[in-house]
C-alpha cells in the first residue's frame, strides 16, 4: 500500500519563527508552499497526486491569508478525512513580550497593526488563531530558543530514522579556474608530486589506477593525508553541531586533473564510513574542451 503524502501545515503567530521553520523543513526535504491561496490547494493535492514525486509537503499559512482564514479551516477539516495525506499541525508561539521585542527589533509593522499600536495587532492575531492552536499537534514556544535550537526542534520532531539532513560534499578543482567560492574548507595539494610531467599520465586523470597510485605512493602524500582526514574528522562534528546541514570540502591543485581528484577520491570514500558524500571533479574535463576549442 502506497504511504501517503506527508504534510505539515506551519503556522503561527507573526514573529514567532516561521521563516526559520520553513528553512529547517527544506533542509529536510520538504516541498514548501509559502502562503498559496485555498481555492489552488486542491489542484495543488491533485497534481501532487499525479505526480508521484513529492511526498513531504510543508505548507505556511499566517494572517497574510486572513481574507480566506476560514476557507484554510475547511480544507484542513477536509484534509483530516483524506487517506492519501497525514497531516499535522506545527504552531509556532511566542510571548507578546519576545514579539514586541523582535517587531522593534526588526523595524517591521505588525501585518494586523499596519495603522495602529503593535500590541493590538498581535491580540486580534491571537484570537484569529486560537482554533488553530488548538487544532495543533506540536505547539513551539519560541520565546526563549534561538534560531539553531527552533531547527533542533524541528528536525527532532520531523526527521525520520531513514534521513539523514546533514551531507558533505568532497570536491577537486584547479587553482588556475578559481577557488569555488562555496566551499567551507579548502585545501590546497600542489605540493604533492605531479603526474603531469609524466609524459605516460600527463593526459590521464586521477581517477585511472596509474595516476591514483602515482599520486598516494608517496610518503608526503601519506603523510597528508594521515593528518587531514584525521582533522576533518575532528572538525566536522562541529560543523553539524552548529547547525548546518551540509559542508564543502575543495581540495584544489594546479589543474584539477591529478592530484586534487586523486585526493578527493580518497578523502571522499574514507568518510563515506560516517556520512553521506558526493565526489565532484569541477575541472576534470576542463584540458579536454580546450583542446577541442583550438
Amino acid at each position: 500500500m502506497k504511504e501517503p503524502l506527508k504534510l505539515v501545515v506551519v503556522t503561527g503567530m507573526s514573529g514567532a519563527g516561521k521563516t526559520v521553520a520553513v528553512q529547517s523543513f527544506e533542509d529536510l526535504g520538504y516541498f514548501c508552499v509559502d502562503n498559496m491561496p485555498p481555492s489552488l490547494l486542491p489542484k495543488f493535492w491533485e497534481l501532487v497526486r499525479e505526480s508521484g514525486k513529492i511526498n513531504k509537503v510543508a505548507l505556511v499559512i499566517d494572517l497574510r491569508s486572513r481574507a480566506f482564514y476560514d476557507e484554510i479551516i475547511e480544507l484542513l477539516r477536509n484534509l483530516d478525512n483524506d487517506s492519501f495525506i497525514d497531516t499535522k499541525i506545527l504552531f509556532l508561539d511566542a510571548s507578546d513580550e519576545e514579539l514586541v521585542a523582535r517587531y522593534k527589533e526588526t523595524r517591521r509593522s505588525h501585518p494586523l497593526a499596519m495603522e495602529g499600536r503593535l500590541m493590538d495587532g498581535i491580540n486580534l492575531e491571537r484570537d484569529l488563531l486560537r482554533d488553530m492552536r488548538m487544532k495543533a499537534q506540536i505547539v513551539v514556544d519560541t520565546s526563549k530558543l534561538t534560531p539553531r535550537q527552533l531547527r533542533e526542534e524541528i528536525f527532532h520532531n520531523f526527521e525520520t530514522s531513514s534521513e539523514t539532513a546533514f551531507h558533505i560534499e568532497v570536491m577537486s578543482f584547479g587553482f588556475k579556474y578559481g577557488v569555488p567560492i562555496d566551499a567551507d574548507v579548502v585545501m590546497d595539494v600542489r605540493f604533492l608530486p605531479n603526474p603531469y610531467y609524466i609524459d605516460a599520465l600527463k593526459k590521464k586523470t586521477g581517477l585511472d589506477k596509474d595516476v591514483y597510485d602515482y599520486v598516494m605512493n608517496s610518503d608526503k602524500t601519506e603523510a597528508f593525508y594521515t593528518q587531514f582526514i584525521t582533522l576533518l574528522q575532528t572538525i566536522i562534528p562541529g560543523y553539524k553541531d552548529e547547525g548546518k546541514t551540509s559542508l564543502t570540502i575543495a581540495i584544489g591543485c594546479t589543474g584539477g586533473q591529478h592530484r586534487s581528484v586523486a585526493l578527493s577520491k580518497r578523502i571522499g570514500e574514507a568518510l563515506k564510513e560516517n556520512y553521506p558524500v558526493r565526489i565532484s571533479h569541477r575541472d576534470i574535463a576542463r584540458r579536454k574542451e580546450t583542446v577541442n576549442r583550438s
